[in-house]
């Protein structure tokens, strides 16, 4: 490593230091949320924080029959008891300001049991915040319209509207790396369409989820809507196949997601499975403004992000001098403790998954690749890392890394660049820079993907856009307006008129006996 990368040892925690920690998060609620209250039995799952493996607390150890109660529960309530879309929007609008005055508390859940700084913690928090508001605002999305029956055979003497239905009770199963603002992603929009929902958080970070869960029932969300279970033996498989859930939101990795939908067979499935995301630098694109977005988007949480910049494809005019800038940014970074306001990179979520991109990287090293920077692990820490010279066939390239890894290649004709960055099994978002927006809509027109973001790299989203991809990266879109209508159903209702000759005298007759 070159003496010159800025590296904080992660020094061990002092007893207060520790003690602290734990107490900021020991009122969190039990380990499990079901029929109407919190479990505290069989609170034997561990939660230890990735960095130093410091004990956060225990969560339960359900079972298949928990799952059985919790789902049965939920649809109860959903027969038996109303609840407006009004006082749906309210409970939501004060979820977002509970929130906003615990902000504090829940910035130091999530970067005790994640990967996150609490930097990166606290902009989590904030993004939830408006995930919430935009949950209540997409109360306008409720709406239906009218049917024309005029122009067709069968609509003749009918009239009609449909309306938005929920589908009933939705699995939303959620990951590590974003263990606040992926779950309001699932909840905020499941319940605005009037839904109940099993939450499923990652079982490496699940205290945020129980905490968000406990904020929602204090802001108004009856108890009869809501279950959270996290992990035991076949809580997954019993969760997915329950005839009862009506629809599974996922978001995590292909093979789990294959998984699942063949487990649960004809449900509706909306998922969000990652990529190996692209962006192109073009010959007109600004070097310096280039390689600081992309040391921002390939190195944000350790790299444990969707939408990290994993390939980067420069133009061969541009590529030394933005190596060069890429590598001084990446020295630039302070890998270090989590809670140090100073630390941009913390650990990976577990040392096994700092020695799977470890090994990745000596993988391509052996194939040719040259490190200009990182290539390093301890413990959980892996060292920000951007690589040369990297073939086509390295896993670096060709699967998602979810680590702090980048590889730089050089273009010569920009249909080469488009070409790289499609020839992949993923299709989530990628980034273009340059000068010409004729020259970026051209690619943006090419490049297949869910988004395309012009004058920055994929790390970009817009919680309230449609988020998702093509090929592997998922099914369907999240973005709270979008994933509202994806769990509601358009519900018809048609009425059968007399025929209008008949009609009339009816009404006519009935309009002379009244005067009369």
């Amino acid at each position: 490593m070159s003496s010159s990368t800025r590296v904080a040892e992660a020094r061990p925690k002092s007893g207060r230091e520790t003690a602290y920690r734990r107490a900021r998060i020991a009122n969190l609620p039990g380990g499990a949320f079901l029929e109407g209250r919190w479990e505290t039995t069989e609170m034997t799952v561990e939660v230890r924080d990735p960095e130093d493996g410091v004990l956060l607390g225990t969560v339960c150890s359900s079972s298949p029959q928990d799952v059985r109660r919790a789902v049965a529960f939920i649809h109860r309530h959903l027969m038996e008891d109303d609840w407006a879309l009004r006082d749906r929007r309210e409970a939501l609008e004060r979820a977002a300001a509970l929130l906003a005055d615990q902000a504090g508390r829940f910035a130091e859940i999530i970067a005790a049991e994640s990967s996150k700084t609490i930097t990166e913690a606290d902009r989590e928090v904030r993004r939830c915040i408006e995930t919430l508001r935009l949950s209540a605002a997409a109360s306008s999305e409720l709406v239906g319209e009218t049917l024309g029956f005029d122009d067709s055979m069968a609509g003749a003497n009918k009239i009609g509207w449909f309306n938005r239905k929920p589908v009933g009770i939705i699995a939303a199963i959620t990951p590590f790396n974003d263990p606040l603002n992926l779950v309001a992603h699932k909840l905020g929009p499941a319940l605005i369409g009037g839904n109940g929902v099993v939450l499923k958080p990652s079982g490496r970070t699940p205290l945020t989820g129980l905490a968000f869960v406990q904020l929602l029932l204090d802001a108004g969300v009856p108890a009869g809507r809501l279950a959270a279970i996290v992990s035991g033996p076949g809580v997954s498989e019993a969760i997915v196949t329950d005839s009862q859930v009506d629809l599974i939101s996922f978001t995590g990795g292909p093979k789990t997601a294959d998984r699942i939908a063949a487990a649960a067979g004809a449900k509706k499935i909306l998922s969000e499975l990652g990529g190996n995301n692209a962006t192109i630098i073009c010959a007109d694109a600004e070097p310096a403004k280039a390689a600081e977005a992309v040391v921002a988007g390939a190195f944000g949480v350790a790299g444990q992000n969707c939408l990290s910049v994993q390939r980067v494809y420069v133009h061969i005019s541009l590529f030394d001098e933005f190596v060069d800038r890429v590598v001084t940014g990446t020295r630039a970074l302070r890998v270090g403790a989590k809670f140090d306001r100073t630390t941009d990179i913390g650990p990976l979520i577990t040392e096994a998954e700092a020695r799977r991109v470890e090994d990745w990287v000596e993988e391509a090293k052996a194939a040719g690749a040259t490190v200009h920077v990182g290539g390093q692990r301890r413990g959980a820490f892996y060292q920000p890392t951007v690589l040369t010279d990297v073939p086509a066939d390295a896993r670096v390239i060709n699967e998602e890394v979810f680590g702090p890894v980048v590889s730089i290649l050089p273009f010569i004709q920009i249909s080469d660049a488009i070409h790289a960055a499609n020839d992949s099994e993923h299709g989530l978002q990628a980034g273009v820079f340059t000068e010409s927006i004729e020259l970026a809509l051209a690619i943006a027109d090419k490049l297949h993907v869910g988004a395309v973001v012009i004058n920055e790299t994929s790390d970009v989203r817009i919680d309230s856009m449609p988020f998702g991809g093509f090929k592997k990266s998922g099914v369907g879109r999240e973005g709270v307006k979008h994933a509202v209508r994806e769990m509601t159903e358009p519900k018809s209702t048609i009425i059968k008129l007399a025929e209008p000759a008949a009609r009339w005298q009816q009404l006519t007759a009935t309009s002379e006996r009244n005067a009369s």
